[in-house]
């Protein structure tokens, strides 16, 4: 029975991978702020360290998969707590739970990153090289003196989909697959809340995938047991688009 940690478990892309992954069998540790098995502020480091502390101890220091799916959109109350939850809430568990995961069966990773991760400039903001370099205090003042926090937030899927890619040779050694999902919009209280935010709801509800329409959670979720499954044995490294599109539409030539 595959051991599987899950961030953002409670709501959205999490609650619906932590659904389908217990009906599948797995012992699913779920990790966020309330209302699951493991209670952590992702946004500090005491939490993300607790967090780390509390998966280990209910996983005996083993697991197969470790999925991270917790994040803060354009609504959050400021930009640093974007950056804090986005790159530092995925990088710091992942580096705390690599060991327990060398010791799974057939073990994988995935990281829910975002379409936003190719929006230009998003590589070049000054809060990447900070997040990059693991500077938590740099990158979430440079975050809070962006001018908006659709910076903040692109450059935080930036730089944990950088951060997934210059982990493949590490990862490698250790057994354990790692790969990023790319979503675009997928319809889950976080992106209802930024329909209603008075400065990015009217783009946001007109950010609309060839498709035509947002993803549902289940979507994605099932994308992602695709990728921690053994179907995937040869995918690492990888961002892979589920996106309805969007990412062809903005860029067309660019792959």
């Amino acid at each position: 029975m595959p051991i599987t940690a899950i961030t953002g478990a409670a709501s959205g892309i999490g609650a619906a991978l932590s659904k389908q992954l217990r009906d599948a069998g797995h012992t699913v540790i779920g990790i966020d702020r309330a209302g699951s098995d493991v209670t952590a502020d992702l946004s500090t480091v005491d939490g993300r360290q607790s967090a780390v502390e509390q998966v280990l101890a209910a996983s005996n220091g083993v697991l197969d998969h470790v999925v991270l799916c917790a994040g803060l959109g354009v609504t959050a109350p400021n930009s640093g707590l974007i950056v804090a939850v986005n790159y530092f809430g995925v990088s710091e568990l992942l580096d705390g739970l690599s060991e327990a995961l060398s010791k799974g069966t057939n073990p994988s990773a995935v990281v829910v990153g975002s379409v936003a991760s190719v929006q230009p400039g998003a590589n070049e903001l000054p809060m990447v090289e900070a997040m990059l370099s693991g500077d938590f205090e740099a990158a979430v003042a440079s975050a809070n003196d962006a001018a908006n926090p659709s910076q903040a937030y692109a450059g935080s899927k930036y730089a944990v989909t950088a951060y997934v890619r210059r982990k493949v040779h590490d990862w490698a050694k250790m057994g354990v697959r790692v790969n990023v999902l790319a979503p675009g919009v997928v319809e889950t209280p976080l992106y209802k809340a930024s329909t209603e935010d008075p400065t990015y709801g009217e783009a946001t509800k007109n950010f609309v995938a060839p498709l035509g329409r947002g993803s549902k959670p289940e979507e994605a979720a099932n994308v992602i047991r695709f990728l921690l499954s053994d179907q995937a044995s040869f995918i690492h490294g990888t961002v892979l688009f589920a996106d309805g599109g969007m990412d062809a539409m903005i860029r067309p030539g660019k792959f």
